[in-house]
């Protein structure tokens, strides 16, 4: 129980530490949280998985963006999102926003255990849902236990 409870505290303590670095480096750029490339602003979007015994489930946190400047595509082993969200015309330059606006990019590495060819996407309030089967030979599959038949000893 201690190794569990301690186990708790630094993966409770390391989630803190990154959190805050991401919220440290989100406002670096204060202009719009963006990283700068060759002029061009770009920046990461954060996602999240889950697995069920039939799935894997992602969940990329795309707001103000429209399905028509969204692009996925599988390429080997990993999930490609990218994209562009624009800014709102009536935004003027000189404003204040603590969202990052341009092109953005996201590869997600996929382990080899799911169905690469049968890959959905749904965009849906500033959320893009991307559903990936598990491969029929890797579900998990009930073995069933056979036993030995009891005998009887015989009194001498």
């Amino acid at each position: 129980m201690f190794n569990t409870i301690f186990a708790n505290d630094v993966q409770n303590t390391l989630d803190l530490f990154r959190r805050s670095m991401d919220q440290f480096f989100d406002g670096f750029d204060a202009s719009s949280g963006a990283i700068s490339d060759g002029g061009q602003r770009t920046f990461t979007p954060t996602f999240e998985a889950g697995w069920t015994d039939d799935k894997l489930n992602l969940r990329v946190v795309l707001p103000g963006v429209s399905e028509k400047d969204v692009k996925v595509t599988v390429q080997g082993s990993q999930l490609l999102v990218e994209g562009e969200r624009k800014a709102p015309e009536s935004f003027s330059a000189n404003g204040y926003s603590c969202l990052a606006y341009g092109k953005f990019f996201r590869a997600i590495d996929l382990p080899n255990s799911l169905d690469l060819g049968k890959v959905s996407c749904r965009l849906h309030d500033g959320v893009l849902d991307v559903e990936i089967p598990v491969k029929a030979e890797m579900k998990p599959r009930q073995i069933p236990v056979s036993g030995v038949e009891s005998r009887k000893a015989l009194a001498a």
